[in-house]
């Protein structure tokens, strides 16, 4: 049976109003509402059950942060530093992550809907066991990035990088992938009803000839 095509559309643009209150640090149980944390140093920083809504990181650094648990709403990543960053079973919704390093970022059981990830460096990221639902990645680095057992619906990968990329046992069927590197990603068996350009499907080639035992000679 075919697989349904949806309607291709733009994640929700986070709503953020003009008037923001400084902020520079995040605790535990904090709820931060219309902020903005600039170029604040908050790496390393350990948090749980933190909300942020409405609010914008504009240089920011929050490399090697853990937020458990945090909930973003209609938040603005804007040439962040994510890298290494840990949000287990976060949740993250109407929100863009833009020129932003997430380098080894940690967001295994997260629940993202309508985040438009752009032009960021996400190589080596964990999206294991994460459900995605309206989320748009464009012009991202995401080699090697996890998405074992990730759930998909209505995602789209545009001009990425996902060679050596993990989709083993993730729900993908819908996704669709234009002008992409996918050579050498693994769990290329989960990929079925996947949709991608002709280009894109020959670097797929080498990947489901070894999935398949078939042996490819010069």
């Amino acid at each position: 049976m075919p697989v349904r095509q949806g309607k291709k559309r733009e994640p929700v643009a986070p709503k953020i109003p003009d008037a923001l209150t400084v902020r520079r640090s995040l605790e535990d149980d904090g709820v931060y509402l219309s902020v903005d944390f600039g170029e604040a140093d908050l790496s390393g920083s350990h948090a749980e059950g933190v909300e942020v809504e409405r609010a914008r990181f504009r240089g920011t650094n929050l490399s090697g942060s853990l937020l458990r648990s945090a909930r973003l709403t209609d938040v603005v990543f804007e040439s962040a530093d994510l890298a290494n960053m840990s949000l287990p079973s976060g949740l993250v919704f109407n929100s863009l992550v833009d020129r932003c390093r997430l380098t080894g970022g940690d967001l295994r059981d997260c629940g993202l809907k309508d985040v438009l990830f752009t032009g960021c460096r996400a190589d080596l990221a964990s999206f294991r066991f994460a459900t995605l639902r309206d989320v748009v990645f464009r012009d991202c680095n995401l080699s090697e990035a996890n998405f074992q057992g990730a759930k998909f619906q209505n995602v789209r990968f545009e001009g990425c990088r996902l060679s050596g990329a993990q989709f083993s046992n993730a729900q993908v069927a819908g996704t669709r992938f234009a002008n992409c590197d996918l050579s050498g990603i693994a769990g290329v068996e989960s990929l079925r009803g996947i949709i991608v350009s002709s280009a894109d499907a020959q670097s797929l080639v080498y990947s489901l000839a070894s999935a398949l035992g078939i042996v490819v000679e010069d």
